[in-house]
């Protein structure tokens, strides 16, 4: 990963293959942004002027290079834009600053050092520059992104010689300026987002590496490699513990893979911890959508569906680098969801670990299946918070567009706590509601319920239909990560091309703001 260090050097007196400064857009042309004065000076205090002639706004993301002036110890200036400039007094807005400090790591790939001059007046905007530099520089390991030997067809051919022409790594260090390396403050900031942007990376590798190389076996053997390494302890259910436990669920989903599924408990805990939250992943670890089989154009992503459990892995994980007086549990619903002879088929029916019995209408709804059991099995814990997270539906898409996830809740303060802390750390959501007429809908004349309602609302039938599972008195929310889990288009601010590891953040945030007593 990126290397972080915090710098009291001048942006002039610093070596480094590049000096990044911000610039905003001002009421008559673009501004330069505090962090800059003396990279500003050595241009005789045109940098404003010359980027302006160079075609820079200052629009948010928008990066200009150009050589350095004389005096200054790095070759090259990258002026990253910041958006609109603050109002007299305020400072840039913490996502602005993610953003901008994202789109410049991106800038300097292949780079050895980027020295970063952006406002950061005081620990928070450090924080954000440090964050948004650290998630921008994130590269994919092609031939062996999630620590597992890959068994692709070819990856031992490949001419290492060529790819390293083509892939010149990200980033390998920031250094921050204007930080204060002893202050407490600044050193906690830099440390915190260096085991949070670590975790998030973990999150993404996963999400990125080819299903022939994780499938529910291998995602749950690094999930207990890595609890061994931060002190967590693990329980893997296999798939002869889940028939015996009554896990139906999850074996229904994955019993048409060769690649059997698994339920993984892992658990960060505090010895002085107050309260404890339960975190649900889907883990499909592919799905084809099984009988119900997904049409052409649909399914060549789908290694990304188990987006959620790899979130749940990747905060428990940090939580623990973190040392969070709160305990968090994380549980796992990994499967692959494939067609076969052994396949389950429309019309069946599942026994689940609650005892409830569904009717599966379509067999590509599988992700409230294996949540549901978790789900169930996370409630007779006695948790104080349950929060599930999951690629879940297409329809949550169409809602909301692929940047934003949706958030359901059975509390409403719950459900508004998850969306402030949501925007807090920069990840765009929305709270939506669980209308009670749609329960209606997944009503079945041969079981309990199905796992399939009314087709418009298809995103809120499926948070209604978890809900069934979610024991009374204990605080849920839902995260539906499906639009912003996997970005199929071109990278933007700190954000990659595939995996993005979407609702981390949230996660870990949540988990802190337990600690503090604040669950909302």
């Amino acid at each position: 990963m990126t290397a972080l260090t915090l710098s009291t050097s001048s942006a002039a007196a610093l070596r480094a293959d590049a000096l990044v400064v911000g610039v905003a857009k001002g009421a008559e042309g673009p501004v330069i942004a505090p962090g800059a004065e003396a990279v500003d000076k050595a241009f005789g205090g045109k940098l404003a002027t010359i980027l302006e002639t160079l075609g820079a706004t200052g629009a948010e993301g928008e990066v200009t290079k150009l050589p350095a002036a004389s005096g200054l110890k790095a070759p090259v200036v990258l002026a990253v834009g910041l958006g609109k400039a603050p109002a007299k007094g305020d400072g840039f807005d913490a996502e602005a600053l993610r953003r901008a400090a994202g789109a410049a790591a991106r800038a300097l790939a292949g780079s050895k050092k980027g020295a970063f001059a952006l406002p950061v007046e005081d620990a928070a905007a450090a924080a954000a520059v440090a964050e948004g530099a650290l998630l921008g520089a994130y590269a994919y390991d092609k031939t062996n992104g999630n620590g597992a030997k890959s068994n692709a067809k070819g990856s031992k051919d490949k001419d290492k010689g060529e790819k390293d022409k083509k892939d010149n790594g990200p980033l390998a260090e920031v250094a921050l300026l204007g930080a204060k390396p002893r202050d407490k403050a600044y050193k906690a900031a830099a440390e915190r987002a260096t085991a949070l942007i670590a975790e998030v990376n973990r999150a993404r590798d996963l999400i990125n590496t080819p299903s022939n190389v994780l499938d529910p076996a291998s995602f749950a053997a690094a999930a207990v490699t890595a609890a061994k390494e931060h002190g967590l302890k693990t329980e893997v259910l296999d798939e002869k513990a889940l028939a015996k436990g009554g896990y139906g669920g999850i074996l229904g989903v994955g019993q048409g893979s060769d690649a059997p599924p698994r339920l993984v408990r892992i658990a960060y805990t505090h010895p002085k911890a107050e309260k404890t939250l339960a975190l649900v992943g889907k883990g499909i670890t592919y799905d084809s959508g099984g009988i119900s089989l997904k049409p052409a154009g649909h399914n060549e992503t789908m290694k990304c569906d188990m987006s959620g459990a790899a979130a749940v892995f990747a905060a428990v994980v940090a939580a623990a680098k973190l040392g969070l007086r709160v305990n968090v549990t994380g549980w796992l619903a990994l499967a692959e969801n494939m067609p076969s002879g052994s396949a389950t088929r429309p019309g069946d029916v599942l026994s689940m670990y609650s005892g409830k019995t569904v009717e599966v209408l379509n067999t590509d709804a599988e992700g409230r299946l294996v949540l549901a059991d978790a789900l169930t099995r996370a409630c007779e814990e006695k948790p104080d918070a349950i929060v599930d997270v999951a690629t879940l539906t297409g329809a949550m898409v169409l809602a909301l567009g692929n940047r934003t996830f949706g958030i359901m809740a059975n509390d409403d303060a719950f459900r508004t706590t998850l969306h402030e802390i949501a925007e807090e750390v920069g990840e765009a959501s929305w709270p939506m509601p669980l209308p009670a007429d749609l329960r209606k809908g997944i009503d079945s004349p041969v079981a309990d319920l199905a796992n399939m309602g009314e087709r418009m609302g298809g995103g809120l039938v499926a948070g209604i239909f978890l809900k069934e599972f979610v024991e009374d008195g204990i605080v849920w929310g839902h995260l539906d990560i499906a639009g912003p889990a996997f970005n199929e288009s071109g990278p933007f601010g700190y954000t990659p091309k595939g995996g993005t590891g979407s609702a981390v953040r949230t996660l870990v945030r949540l988990a802190e703001r337990t600690a503090d007593g604040d669950l909302g």
